[in-house]
């Protein structure tokens, strides 16, 4: 792993030296190094995750058959467009919700001289994936659906967050909007496209498969990505900081969270009451009342059931999958994520 991670940051580099080589643009030394070190400090920091489950599915797809290097740097790239794509939706994510951190350091439009030339930055990263793909996919015969699938999912993305955006509404704070539907149709967009079909449907393109003939792969990988963002949502409130990385705030933050869906679906008038009265205070008294409802309802309990409800009901949907090369995919995806901790 750490050789394929080695290998993956190798690309990286390679990439950015094209992108920054670009012919399209007349570079200056000035220009060249704002984007370089705004690449730098939001492109390659995370986990690295959904580029690399490019690799990993393709080669899962080839059934173990040894990659060539010209594979390996072309999955290397796509997976590098995944990151280029989550670093963009960040980039304007944390100006919107005005975040402080990312990934343990200041959010890239904090910095003295970002500030909101942050939102130029992200429309450049947006737009360095056409790019990339051009320099390298152009002669493939599946370069449109590349292009396409990109376009689908980032629009589908966008409007996940529009529609999380618009239900935290300052001053339209009602709770009685949030139910399970509402949150499946935010985390499915927001999340679950992006981090989840996404990877897979690169690397099934690269292996000459058609995205039409995969809608039952597209449907479960949508399904591990909602169980993701709900253990999300779990790790938020009930996770430990040193372990999630960062300080959960989706109570103060009025967000749609399958906790507080649940605790309104499974409560009494009363503690419905305090929730009303409580959620989405940022006072740590509120705070604190929210979660000792939480736990009086038993919601530890109730993610449990559900986690491994939905664990029986995904490897039952896998298993039923014809080809087992694909079942290998879709296995290492939710072995990944089942019963994690952060």
């Amino acid at each position: 792993m750490a050789d394929l991670k080695s290998t993956f940051l190798n690309v990286y580099s390679v990439l950015k030296k094209e992108l920054l080589e670009d012919p399209a643009f007349e570079w200056s030394p000035d220009s060249r190094d704002w984007v370089e070190r705004m690449l730098d400090y939001n492109v390659p920091g995370g986990k690295l995750n959904r580029g690399l489950s490019v690799i990993d599915s393709y080669k899962y797809l080839k059934e173990g058959k040894e990659l060539t290097e010209d594979e390996i740097f072309l999955t290397s790239a796509l997976g590098w467009c995944i990151e280029w794509l989550q670093a963009y939706f960040l980039v304007l994510d944390d100006i919107m919700d005005s975040s402080h951190t990312r990934r343990g350091q200041p959010c890239w439009f904090r910095l003295p001289k970002v500030g909101l030339i942050a939102t130029n930055d992200g429309v450049l990263l947006r737009n360095h994936i056409p790019r990339i793909l051009k320099n390298h996919f152009r002669d493939k015969t599946y370069y449109v659906d590349l292009l396409d699938l990109f376009n689908e999912v980032e629009f589908q993305t966008a409007s996940g967050q529009m529609i999380d955006l618009i239900t935290t509404l300052e001053g339209e704070k009602d709770l009685s909007k949030y139910t399970l539907s509402l949150h499946r149709r935010i985390v499915q967009y927001k999340t679950a496209y992006y981090s989840f079909y996404l990877p897979v449907a690169c690397a099934l393109l690269m292996a000459g498969e058609n995205l039409d003939k995969h809608v039952d792969v597209k449907n479960i990988l949508v399904e591990m990505g909602t169980y993701f963002q709900v253990q999300d949502d779990y790790l938020d409130c009930f996770g430990a900081p040193e372990t999630i990385g960062k300080i959960g705030t989706d109570i103060e933050d009025f967000k749609c969270s399958w906790l507080v869906v649940k605790a309104l679906e499974i409560c009494n008038e009363e503690q419905k009451k305090l929730l009303h009265e409580n959620y989405g205070k940022a006072d740590p008294a509120n705070v604190a009342k929210v979660k000792a409802l939480y736990h009086e309802l038993n919601l530890k309990g109730v993610f449990a059931e559900y986690e491994s409800k939905s664990y029986e009901k995904l490897i039952s949907s896998i298993e039923a999958h014809p080809s087992k090369a694909v079942q290998a995919v879709l296995k290492s995806f939710l072995a990944k994520i089942y019963k994690r901790q952060k």
